[in-house]
Formats: structure tokens, C-alpha cells, sequence
């Protein structure tokens, strides 16, 4: 069974056609989908959606970029849905500094009280980090007693090096299209080195498709080519990265039903 650990079906590009995306995704054998949360009202949507799906889970946060306008109130909601049977984790939250650097603090904030939030409901967090990276992992670091419940760092695109002191935090690493791109040398790389014990796939969905389908609204049902190219990569069996992934995800995530 494939897993999709990161996607968005309440996007407008999927969620007019749900009915068929699941459907598609199920025919190709991924089996475990989780839908992400980006703000209150988005995680909300998400938890409909896994509550009319089977096979289809979801986490909920407020992402780096929507803590802008973000209060308070937001973090109770996102507690309250966070004890959904079917919500799997805290996210997608972190630090993103490529598209507005201007509340940084604000981030960083947020980005603490929802590592604070998932360790006191017991639930791993999904991590978000772009330009970022040396602020997330001193946070990381530093509230390593709050991730007792393990995370996963999202479509990662740092260096080995830092992989390795993610993992050492009790972290999961996610690939998602983005290693199947010519230009993601660096990532096919850290790719080789992880543990198959702290892999994870994901599309982000409907972003980032994977070679050859690049360019297109990408979904679940891209899954395989993920696997495929890791598999490629790492010199190991299709199956067996597919197996790896989906023990590694039960792992992670406890409170999948499966």
C-alpha cells in the first residue's frame, strides 16, 4: 500500500472533482492520504473531507505563511479539531522566509506553540520550512523535549548534514515530485543517506508533480513515481521502499486505523 503523507485536496484544482481524485488515487494503490491544514478554516475543510473519505486522514495547523493574520482564537480551534478521531497530526506549521520576511518573530511564535500544542494532545507535528532552515532547527533544538511524538519534515530540501541532526530529534523525512526534478541533485543526495526507517512520501498535491508529469495538477495517484525514483536511488526494491514507508507512517502516525 502507497502512502501520501502531504497533500491538499480542498484545493480548488482537486476538491470540484474529489469524487474522481480519490478514486484514481485509490486504482493506483495509494491507500493512506493525508490532507493538510493550512490555516483554521482550511483544516476544518480538510477534516470533512477525511471524515467522507476512508483511507483519508488529515492534520491540522496554521502554516508559517498564515500566521500573519492568525490569533489566538486560531490556536484554540486548530486544539479542538486536533481531537478529531481522524487527525493524524499538527500542521503544516514551521518557518518560511522566501515569500515575506517581515513577522518572522510572529512565525517563530507560532511555530513554538504548535510544537507545544501536539505535544500536550500526544500527536507528531508536519513541518513546513523554505529559506529557513538554520532558525527551524535552533527551535527544533530547542523544545527537543516536545517532540517526544516524533514529526515529519516535509518535501525536504536541506542539506545531509542537517538531515542527520533531524533525525537524531526523532524526525521523519518526506520526498516528495520535487526529487524526481533533474535540478534536485542536493535532495537525490540526502535521498541515498536517510534510514529507510525515517522515510516518508508525499506529493503536495496539487503541486510539485513528479517527472514525467511535471507541469500538471499533481495528485495522490503520483505516488508510485515517488517510490520509483527512490528506489532508483537508493538501489531498493520498489516494494520494499513502499513497505518501509507505509510501517514508517503507522509508526508516526498512531492514530491511522488501518
Amino acid at each position: 500500500m502507497f502512502v501520501d503523507s502531504h497533500c491538499h485536496l480542498d484545493d480548488e484544482k482537486l476538491k470540484g472533482d474529489l469524487d474522481n481524485v480519490v478514486a484514481e488515487f485509490k486504482a493506483a494503490g495509494v491507500g493512506i492520504v493525508i490532507d493538510i491544514g493550512c490555516d483554521a478554516n482550511t483544516s476544518e475543510i480538510v477534516k470533512t473531507q477525511a471524515e467522507n473519505y476512508d483511507g483519508v486522514y488529515f492534520a491540522a495547523g496554521i502554516h508559517p505563511m498564515d500566521v500573519k493574520d492568525a490569533a489566538n482564537s486560531d490556536l484554540d480551534r486548530i486544539k479542538e479539531l486536533a481531537k478529531h478521531p481522524k487527525c493524524v497530526a499538527v500542521g503544516e506549521i514551521g518557518l518560511d522566509y522566501y515569500w515575506d520576511t517581515t513577522f518572522k518573530e510572529k512565525q517563530k511564535e507560532f511555530f513554538v506553540k504548535q510544537i507545544d500544542l501536539a505535544y500536550n494532545l500526544n500527536l507528531p507535528i508536519n513541518i513546513h520550512i523554505r529559506d529557513a532552515m538554520g532558525d527551524a532547527v535552533e527551535i527544533l533544538k530547542a523544545n527537543a523535549d516536545k517532540l517526544k511524538f516524533g514529526g515529519v519534515m516535509h518535501c525536504y530540501s536541506g542539506s545531509a548534514e542537517t538531515a542527520k541532526e533531524l533525525i537524531k530529534l526523532g524526525l521523519y523525512i518526506s520526498f516528495g515530485g520535487t526529487l524526481t526534478f533533474k535540478n534536485a541533485r542536493k535532495t537525490q543526495e540526502v535521498a541515498k543517506l536517510v534510514p529507510i526507517d525515517r522515510i516518508l512520501t508525499e506529493t503536495d498535491s496539487p503541486y510539485l508533480a513528479p517527472e514525467p508529469k511535471r507541469g500538471t495538477v499533481n495528485s495522490p495517484k503520483n505516488i508510485p513515481l515517488v517510490v520509483k525514483k527512490l528506489s532508483e536511488l537508493r538501489g531498493e526494491s520498489p516494494q520494499e521502499i513502499e513497505t518501509a514507508v507505509y510501517n514508517n507512517t503507522l509508526k508516526l502516525f498512531k492514530k491511522i486505523n488501518v
